[in-house]
């Protein structure tokens, strides 16, 4: 899951993007309206988290904006406010859903996974492929009726994997959508983790699941 992080406060943005990558989760941070205006704009996100009190512009014009351009990216506001106007006017305005601080993040984890879910039929709450099954709501993973044992990094690279199932996606478009935009190292990390991934869902199940599309990236059949 690929997450856009508008929020000004420095010290949440960073402890809120560690524990979201903790969670095998690609974080993006932007720390003004309008920053977060134009990544919203420009990248393809499944969420936003958007604080309402930014600089430059507030989280209610950044999503008004959002919306009156088309952008339909399931956005979840998190702020101090409480108010019942302030909840009535954000989900007025566009907002899927809405979390007070103080808040806790198994808390944010579930908001987020929901509204992800709610933002389209193509988002089934279970991804299955054949006999393999990914449950983004219990990060398990099964196949053949066994559970499989996979680090958080695996787990973001087998959800994307299979919500593109039957794609071809590109080393590109996976750093894209299960690293964050300040990733920049060698971009060969990706073989090392589909390796790992070979090892785990395929090899013991005498499967190829993930295969390698010579020049063009990977594909999850």
């Amino acid at each position: 899951m690929r997450i856009l992080l508008v929020e000004d406060e420095a010290a949440l943005a960073a402890m809120l993007r560690d524990a979201l990558a903790a969670e095998g989760l690609a974080v993006d941070v932007a720390g003004t309206g309008p920053d977060g205006l134009w990544a919203g704009i420009e990248h393809p996100y499944d969420v936003i988290v958007l604080d309402i009190m930014l600089p430059g512009l507030s989280g209610y014009e950044v999503c008004r904006r959002l919306r009156a351009r088309g952008i339909r990216t399931p956005i979840l506001m998190l702020t101090a406010k409480d108010g019942e106007h302030d909840q009535g006017d954000a989900l007025d305005l566009g907002a899927d859903d809405y979390l007070t601080k103080p808040f806790s993040l198994v808390v944010l984890l579930a908001r987020l996974r929901a509204v992800v879910r709610r933002g389209g039929a193509q988002r089934p709450a279970v991804l299955t492929a054949g006999d393999l099954s990914v449950d983004p709501a219990t990060r398990r993973v099964s196949r053949a009726g066994q559970d499989v044992t996979v680090t958080s990094r695996e787990f973001a690279l087998l959800e994307f994997l299979i919500r593109h199932r039957g794609e071809v996606v590109s080393k590109r478009a996976i750093i894209d959508g299960v690293w964050d935009w300040s990733f920049d190292g060698d971009h060969n990390i990706v073989e090392v983790y589909i390796r790992y991934l070979r090892r785990k869902i395929d090899e013991p199940f005498g499967r190829a699941t993930i295969e390698t599309v010579r020049g063009a990236g990977y594909r999850l059949t």
